[in-house]
Parts: C-alpha cells; structure tokens; sequence
C-alpha cells in the first residue's frame, strides 16, 4: 500500500502546537506522510515566542535536496521564512526539484507578537513565493500586510484575495479568524475565477495554537491525496473547526488545537 507524501518546509516550535510540529500532525491526521525541513529553531510555549535562530542557508537547501530526491513528494507547504536568503534559497529548490503543488503560508507574526518575518523581506516573499504558490493562505492581517488597508469584514477579505491573486498565485485562501466586524469565522478562497466563501460559527476557546499552520498543512495534505483546491479548502476547513472544539488546555497560555480529535471520541 502507497501513501502520498507532503513536505512541510517551516520553523521549528518547542512547544508543539504550531511550525513543523503542528504541519507534520495535520498532514499525518489527512492520511499522508509527512516529510520536513526546518528553516528556523524557536524557543515558544503556549505563552510566547523567546527566541528564533535561521539555520544555514546550505542546510535548508541540503534538507530539501535530501526529501526531494528520495521521497514522491506530491504536495508542499511553506511556513516561516523569515529571511530574503531563506525565501530565495526555498523558492530555487521549488523551481530546481519541480516543486508544482505548493501551498505557501505567508507566516509573519506569532500569536504573542514575535516577528516571524523580517521587515525587509516581505518585499521577497512578494516577489518569489507567491508566483510559485498553487495557493496561498494569508490570515487577515497578513493579507492585510500584503496589499495594504485594513481587513475586517466579508467583502474587504473579497477585495484582499483578488488583489493578493493579481500578484501571482493561482488561488488564495484569506483565513477568516481575524475578521473582527464578522459574527461568524469567514473563510474566503478565491480560484482566480469564482469566490467560495466558508462559515464556521465562532468556538469560545484560547486554545488556537497553530491554527494557521495546521489549515495549511492540512490543504496541503487533501492536494496530495489528489483534491482539488477547492475541495482540499473545504475539507481542511471542516478538520480544523473541529480541531479547534477540541483544542487542548495545555500549558498557562493558548493552547493548541487537537490535530487528533477523532481519536479521542
């Protein structure tokens, strides 16, 4: 029996709710194998995000270089990459080894605040990233950081994919967690031709941890399985409302959401 196999290329999280921790839970929680290149190391909890260190950039590569010729990767899922050197070392390894699913979340800040992103490299992850990306999954102060203006309702969260889709990806999920003028969770995927938009009722819990992390790792993983952007979209937006019901009370900050919640039933 064959498995389908995703990479995650992301930041490391001590803790274990988000980064490559959390991708690896959701891809292997789809029925994928779950292969993984660290790009940086954090020192994180539920509470907070210390410390980062970037690897050696001819880590990175040699990491990819190492997935890539053994393993039948069939889809991959970029998270933090902070640096310009980072984002340039991942997006020539995606042209190099045929990298042609790639779900790129556009991580850029922790929960608490950390910068995950470096200022002047925003500028890159513009520029090499996104035309490179099947889709693309900004939160909404992401997208907001990627277009400009400010992305609090339904019709701005429209407005933000279809500009951040001009800038090259072939669809674009704007998460909708963030929509603070909105009742519901609202997700919005635009294809580059139709706007699907999801709802979820909104879940009274802290216990978020890694949720952007864990939707993109799980689209990720349901493209590999053979879905379609929309129907991996949908499918992953389902596992992660439910992940979040069952999110864990670990720790004396956010904790993370449950990647394996239908096992606990």
């Amino acid at each position: 029996m064959s498995i389908p196999v995703s990479l995650t290329i992301a930041g490391s999280d001590s803790g274990g709710g988000a980064g490559i921790q959390a991708d690896i839970k959701a891809m292997q929680a789809q029925g994928t194998f779950a292969a993984s290149v660290i790009t940086a190391i954090t020192a994180q909890n539920t509470v907070a995000v210390t410390d980062a260190f970037e690897l050696p950039l001819s880590l990175i590569r040699s990491q990819i270089e190492a997935v890539m010729t053994d393993l039948p990767v069939a889809a991959t899922k970029t998270g933090m990459l902070s640096s310009i050197g980072i984002i340039e070392t991942v997006a020539a390894a995606v042209t190099d080894f045929g990298i042609d699913t790639l779900v790129v979340d556009p991580v850029m800040i922790s929960k608490s605040g950390f910068s995950l992103l470096k200022e002047d490299a925003v500028e890159a992850l513009v520029a090499e990233m996104l035309p490179r990306a099947t889709i693309c999954t900004p939160n909404a102060h992401e997208a907001a950081r990627l277009v400009g203006g400010t992305i609090l309702t339904e019709s701005d969260a429209v407005e933000a994919a279809r500009a951040i889709h001009a800038l090259g990806p072939s669809a674009v999920l704007v998460k909708g967690g963030h929509l603070d003028d909105e009742p519901d969770a609202v997700d919005i995927l635009f294809d580059g031709s139709e706007v699907h938009v999801m709802r979820s009722p909104r879940i009274d819990t802290p216990h978020t941890h890694g949720t952007g992390c864990t939707y993109a790792a799980a689209i990720a993983a349901r493209l590999a399985l053979g879905d379609g952007v929309a129907g991996a979209v949908r499918t992953a937006h389902d596992y992660v409302h439910e992940a979040i019901k069952a999110g864990l009370p670990i720790g004396n900050g956010h904790g993370p959401t449950d990647h394996f919640y239908f096992l606990r039933g």
